[in-house]
């Protein structure tokens, strides 16, 4: 292709949706006849991300570069930035893309440097939650808030990944006088294979990081209350690891269910699926998970909580969604087990999510940022819930 690109994503932790979003990017984006490279945080992940990180390296001509970096703001940030600004000075990237709002401050802040001395940079930036989760009345929301806003001045373009997450920003942050797109996430062609239930499977499977914002907490109060009510035990596994875990241990062994949980180390979602007969995604807040996506790509049941983009996934009035409530995940548990074929009938169709998720089509979209930021192709307008970009003059 004649416009080759050398491309440097930048976020904290390599885990969850965000490193699983910057994955198929890059994969795509090598494919494509880009050199793309990734720098992220040295002290996060475990065993699974390493030997994802294996899988990719060989593939990226610009390296993956890993230095600590902390999650709050705080005086680590002035080594941590040092360090960052060196290796993405080394890269001599066209394209910064931020990821998150640790990888956003550093990706536009050191690309704004980087302009100050060498040909254009394109500074683009994908929330992916991040700080929109928090609360705008907050003194903490008003300073990160505020830090967006500012933060707007050294971007060239903003990446949404759903629409909840677009009009958060307008709400929270104001209406970006910059351009901006809404590119969903998208999966592989081979993920759209159905993965069948082991026959030893369990009722119920939690997998993702083990922190409360994603619900593990609801997901056992949940499945205790669904026990009590059919007078059985309810199976489930969780699969997954962050700070938490030793407090959701604890929870299961309080309230009696030792025997009914366990616990399994982080795997990827399509060999997790195979544990459990339906999908639980308790959520307080999200993005665009990666998760209910894979779920229902995969053939599988799902309930999982009305929060950020995933009624743009299942539907506003899907009979899945729930509140992020231990009682609600519990009714819905009932329905899911009282009728089994029922419920999956109640799913999205395979052929409806792949003409809306598709990672190629995320692929193109974000290209089309890039060049459009680098004045190599005119941005196209867009409108709500529609994939494109908007300027704003």
């Amino acid at each position: 292709m004649s416009d080759r690109l050398r491309i440097v994503h930048c976020f904290r932790s390599p885990v969850g949706g965000i490193f699983r979003h910057v994955r198929d990017l890059t994969e795509a984006q090598v494919e494509a006849g880009h050199s793309v490279g990734i720098i992220c945080d040295a002290s996060t992940g475990g065993a699974h991300e390493d030997r994802l990180f294996e899988a990719i390296e060989p593939m990226l001509a610009l390296g993956i570069r890993r230095t600590p970096m902390q999650r709050h703001i705080g005086p680590g940030d002035i080594a941590a930035g040092w360090r960052s600004y060196r290796i993405i000075k080394e890269l001599q990237p066209d394209v910064l893309h931020g990821h998150g709002a640790k990888g956003g401050t550093y990706a536009r802040a050191f690309g704004s440097l980087l302009r100050v001395s060498r040909s254009r940079v394109a500074r683009l930036y994908s929330p992916h939650g991040g700080s929109l989760h928090y609360d705008e009345r907050t003194t903490t929301g008003k300073l990160f808030f505020g830090l967006e806003r500012l933060m707007e001045r050294f971007t060239d373009h903003l990446l949404f990944v759903s629409d909840y997450e677009r009009r958060t920003f307008h709400r929270k942050v104001g209406h970006p006088r910059i351009a901006n797109s809404l590119v969903y996430n998208g999966l592989g062609e081979a993920e759209f294979e159905p993965v069948a239930a082991q026959h030893d499977a369990a009722d119920f499977l939690y997998i993702g990081m083990m922190r409360d914002l994603k619900g593990p907490d609801l997901f056992i109060d949940g499945l205790a209350r669904t026990g009590q009510h059919l007078g059985r035990p309810v199976s489930a596994v969780m699969v997954g690891d962050g700070e938490h875990l030793p407090r959701y241990k604890a929870q299961v062994e309080r309230l009696g269910l030792t025997g009914e949980v366990r616990f399994m180390d982080p795997m990827p979602a399509r060999q997790a699926f195979a544990l459990a007969r339906c999908v639980v995604v308790p959520s307080r807040a999200e993005a665009m998970p990666y998760v209910v996506l894979e779920t229902l790509a995969a053939g599988k049941p799902i309930i999982a909580t009305s929060v950020g983009g995933i009624p743009e996934i299942l539907g506003k009035a899907s009979p899945a969604l729930t509140y992020p409530d231990a009682g609600d995940i519990s009714e819905k548990m009932m329905a899911a087990l009282e009728s089994p074929s029922g419920y999956a009938a109640l799913m999205p169709g395979i052929a409806e999510l792949r003409g809306r998720f598709s990672v190629t089509v995320m692929a193109s979209q974000v290209e089309e940022a890039y060049l459009s930021a680098l004045d190599r192709r005119p941005c196209r307008n867009t409108f709500a819930g529609q994939v494109g970009c908007s300027r704003v003059s």
